[in-house]
């Protein structure tokens, strides 16, 4: 009966509660979609294991590492296993075709990752194809390719065009895995490098380490660049998260400005259901005054108001949520490409429902003191 009397009340006028509820609609699918986008963002950190490591040249991770360097690694005490990898930097037909591709030591790159679910019969075929390439699943729905295709990079780092096979197509263990990246054989890199440009050959870009346990993550690391201290590559060994991080500060001021802009809208709408609910309340005074009169304290007034504004918030929230879905594939499907991992993730459902629940208090706080503290008579001589 309660419920009924506050939905009555909500909706007592119609069109200015629909504007408001579609107005709380919006600011919610705008926050969340915000929200989103930082999350997108973090993917990479997000799925980082604590058991990997990243080596690479202590001056930039443009500078290479000799190959030599693999044995060394694998002899630092706690190392399970070392594989190693290059930026390859190709470009597919043309330059808005974008995507990470790798040159990496298949195997021993695959075992670190085991997240990239194969099947077996293509990593098999995978591994004896020596112009072999894996892609990912939604990187291969992008371009149409299937298994047996043949797929031709332009280099930019590596100079030429690089003919492979698409041999395996993998897709993510779960939701915060990237499938949008091309990873091919080292070795086909290196022994191309060896023909067109001797002194690029047997460089490394990258190690990445694989270790035993994550609790000795500090001691390895210092091994490792100790290991290869005063030679003439020294090198910079860090948590994949680490290493993750370092791409995403050097966005840090946009994602400042995003988070920012999905709090202002949060204060926004505040001040539009605060309206609303002021525009309520002193449209009703005189009902609020008989109350009154009739014995019922300001703690039942401030129930009614506060229970009045959480419908409305709610309503807003609850289509706001459910639209943050579509919105969110659509929006995934149109920047697939700048944003591999673009998924709504259950904290942002958290935050949109705290947000709502803050909206809905804070535009009741002040009605509530004008209708408790209105003297009866005053009220009641807003009759008429």
């Amino acid at each position: 009966m309660l419920l009924k009397l506050l939905f009555r009340n909500a909706f007592r006028h119609r069109l200015r509660t629909a504007l408001t509820v579609c107005g709380i609609c919006v600011a919610i699918l705008s926050f969340g979609l915000l929200r989103t986008v930082v999350s997108a963002w973090y993917a990479g950190v997000d799925a980082s294991s604590a058991t990997r490591l990243v080596t690479r040249n202590a001056i930039s991770l443009v500078f290479p590492l000799p190959l030599s360097y693999k044995e060394k690694i694998r002899g630092v005490e706690g190392v399970k296993l070392v594989s190693l990898g290059n930026w390859f930097g190709g470009i597919y037909i043309e330059e808005k075709n974008f995507f990470a591709n790798f040159a990496v030591d298949s195997k021993t790159y695959l075992d670190l990752y085991p997240e990239f679910v194969i099947p077996a019969d293509q990593k098999l075929s995978f591994f004896k194809e020596r112009k072999g390439c894996v892609v990912g699943r939604k990187l291969a729905k992008r371009f149409g390719w299937k298994i047996g295709d043949a797929i031709v990079l332009r280099g930019t780092i590596f100079p030429g065009n690089w003919e492979f096979v698409l041999r395996a197509i993998y897709r993510g263990r779960d939701k915060t895995i990237d499938e949008n990246q091309f990873f091919f054989h080292w070795d086909y890199l290196n022994e191309t490098m060896k023909k067109i440009q001797p002194r690029r050959a047997d460089q490394v870009g990258f190690y990445m380490v694989g270790m035993a346990s994550p609790d000795i993550t500090a001691e390895t690391t210092e091994s490792i660049d100790k290991l290869f201290k005063n030679s003439f590559a020294e090198t910079l060994t860090e948590t994949e998260k680490v290493f993750q991080m370092g791409f995403i500060s050097l966005s840090q001021t946009i994602l400042t400005v995003i988070q920012l802009v999905s709090m202002v809208v949060i204060v926004i709408i505040m001040a539009v259901a605060a309206n609303t609910m002021a525009m309520s309340v002193r449209e009703r005074m005189s009902e609020y005054a008989v109350f009154k009169t009739l014995g019922f304290g300001g703690g039942y007034l401030a129930f009614l108001i506060l229970g009045e504004s959480m419908v409305i918030t709610a309503l807003g929230c609850g289509m706001g949520i459910l639209l943050t879905y579509p919105a969110a594939d659509a929006f995934a499907r149109a920047v697939g490409e700048f944003f591999p991992v673009f998924n709504v993730a259950k904290e942002t459902i958290y935050l949109d429902i705290a947000a709502s629940v803050i909206i809905g208090v804070v535009a009741a706080v002040f009605p509530i003191w004008r209708a408790v503290s209105v003297p009866i008579a005053s009220g009641l001589g807003r009759i008429g």
